[in-house]
């Protein structure tokens, strides 16, 4: 990255300057990281909604326009965002048909657009969801509903963009929608890693010489390394990878030959004629293929190919006109009158003043930050083992918004049902400013531990506490979907609950039981390193982490330690 932009306002900067070249084409959502089509909401029409972490332009936000999608909501550098996000965007959009959701098989989105849905869905606003699976590398063909999505996203907005555009009913948008995403199968390649804004040094590196294959699309490595190839050599690659997983009886295949970033046109176009060479020898018909940058990662150097088997149906709504800032085909809508300049931009709620207020909660979330922001860097390096890399700035951005939530929501040690309403506004604050997996698991696990003790009264003791943070602890393995061994953040959480339940039951006071328990929660998170990830992103890659402790784990055992040295050391006094 050329370090015009700090990491810390990548998102709002590019965000609100996106919106004012295109407000002909679109308008921000109020109070939202998202954009809605100027075209949009039209009543009786369904509402095709995208979205995911930046870092991907044109994906998320260059793709909303007529006869594409609807609306985007955008999270932080390849973190997803907040449910909290995605249900005021979908608002935004809906025109009374009910909202399709579309966007990439990643734990974090699936949690956060998950929650939105059941929020709209107490609205009586009905929703449909597509996960896109394509990329080949990431799965088996037998797990091929695990995979996780890249460039084939591209395909799957497009088709059920169109079909919403003609005026299909939510189930019919939605089956489309799958029936593409069924359809598509992408392989990449990279060159070279990504740089998080912000940041010096790429997230991973390529050796001269060498080529990383199977890259995904959030600064992650290949799935394998190889020696170099050219232009003929990587087109077989490529090819041949995916025409094996194609459908039986394909005869027209839609290209789509990705960017990631770095990569020049001029190298792709080089290469394209090679791949259609070898589609056509493998008895494939391409149809309308398009070359150029669709979902990037950042400044990755690096191409994919995707797939598309095309039926009738499918080629149709391919071929369907639509007008977008990012994608435009060459039979654009015919021009029409200028639609107006864009929004003020709104500015979301989690960044607005608040009345300050202290307590308890806030000490002990202001203790665990500054130890976590000292932490930021190396947190970031455990991630980028086998991640993105983000995980510290996501927690540390999560962390400073749960600060201000507790501060202004204000807590009392004597009373435990200020400290609860306390936790649980930190919880969400938490989840809608980190966003990811990793801001939905936190913030789950601070907002259910509140729910837990606001039923008591008086002081907190250590079996309120230790009682509170099971049931957190049950919240955050079922939002997951993980258990223990899995390496994530329950290998530290689940022995801390259960030294906290053991020192509850020994009469432990609170502060003794916490630095006892934290203690064993930060030995538990070093022996993550032990494990291979079964969980996320991470798991796609086989053992690469084997020998790193797991981020999640060690941030959690760093708040941990923090809280409790703040609270050993007279938190409760001085808040009273």
């Amino acid at each position: 990255m050329t370090g015009l932009i700090d990491g810390d306002s990548f998102k709002e900067s590019w965000l609100e300057g996106f919106v004012t070249a295109y407000g002909r084409s679109v308008a921000r959502v109020p109070g939202a990281y998202g954009v809605v089509g100027r075209h949009a909401p039209r009543e009786g029409k369904v509402s095709v909604i995208i979205g995911g972490g930046c870092g991907h332009y044109p994906a998320f936000a260059g793709l909303v326009g007529p006869g594409l999608a609807d609306a985007a909501v955008i999270g932080d550098v390849f973190t997803s965002p907040s449910a909290e996000q995605v249900y005021r965007t979908a608002r935004a959009a809906d025109g009374g048909a009910g909202v399709l959701f579309g966007y990439g098989n990643y734990a974090g989105d699936v949690m956060h657009f998950g929650l939105a849905a059941r929020r709209l869905a107490a609205e009586g606003i009905d929703s449909r969801t597509v996960l896109v699976t394509d990329d080949i590398a990431s799965g088996s063909a037998e797990d091929a509903a695990e995979r996780r999505g890249v460039a084939g996203d591209f395909f799957v907005f497009k088709t059920a963009g169109a079909a919403a555009e003609r005026g299909d009913d939510l189930d019919a948008v939605a089956s489309v929608a799958r029936r593409t995403n069924e359809r598509t199968r992408t392989y990449g390649a990279a060159f070279g890693g990504c740089t998080l804004p912000g940041k010096s040094e790429p997230l991973f590196t390529v050796d001269p010489g060498r080529v990383e294959l199977g890259l995904g699309i959030h600064g992650e490595p290949g799935a394998r390394g190889a020696d170099a190839m050219g232009a003929e050599a990587l087109a077989a690659e490529l090819v041949d990878k995916l025409v094996a997983e194609l459908p039986a009886g394909t005869e027209r295949v839609a290209v789509l030959l990705n960017g990631l970033g770095r990569t020049k046109y001029e190298e792709m176009f080089a290469c394209y004629p090679a791949i259609e060479r070898r589609l056509r020898a493998a008895g494939l018909r391409p149809h309308r293929p398009e070359v150029g940058e669709f979902v990037t990662s950042l400044d990755m150097a690096g191409l994919s190919l995707s797939l598309l088997a095309l039926d009738d149906e499918l080629a149709e709504l391919y071929d369907a006109d639509c007008d977008t800032p990012g994608f435009r085909p060459l039979n654009p809508l015919a021009p029409g009158a200028e639609l107006g300049g864009a929004d003020e931009a709104g500015t979301p709620e989690t960044e607005q003043r608040h009345e300050s207020r202290g307590g308890v909660v806030h000490a002990l979330l202001n203790a665990a930050l500054e130890r976590v922001s000292a932490a930021e860097e190396e947190l970031g390096r455990l991630d980028a083992v086998a991640g993105d890399g983000d995980h510290g700035q996501g927690i540390v951005r999560g962390l400073r918004a749960a600060v201000r939530a507790a501060d202004s929501a204000g807590s009392r040690p004597d009373d435990a049902g200020s400290i609860g309403d306390a936790l649980l506004a930190a919880g969400t604050a938490l989840a809608d400013a980190a966003g990811g997996a990793s801001g939905a698991l936190y913030g789950a696990l601070l907002s259910q531990t509140g729910a837990g003790l606001r039923a008591h009264e008086g002081r907190v003791d250590t079996a309120a506490l230790a009682e509170a943070v099971s049931g957190a602890c049950s919240a955050v393995a079922e939002l997951g979907g993980a258990s223990r061994g899995d390496k994530t953040l329950l290998d530290a959480l689940e022995p801390f609950r259960d030294a906290l339940v053991e020192q509850a039951e020994s009469g432990t006071a609170p502060a003794e039981a916490l630095t006892s328990s934290a203690r064993v929660a930060s030995k538990a998170a070093e022996g993550t390193a032990e494990l291979a990830s079964a969980r996320g992103r991470a798991s796609r890659l086989g053992a690469r982490d084997r020998g790193t402790p797991d981020p999640g784990a060690t941030s959690l055992a760093l708040l941990l330690e923090a809280a409790a040295a703040e609270l050993a050391d007279g938190a409760c006094a001085r808040a009273a």
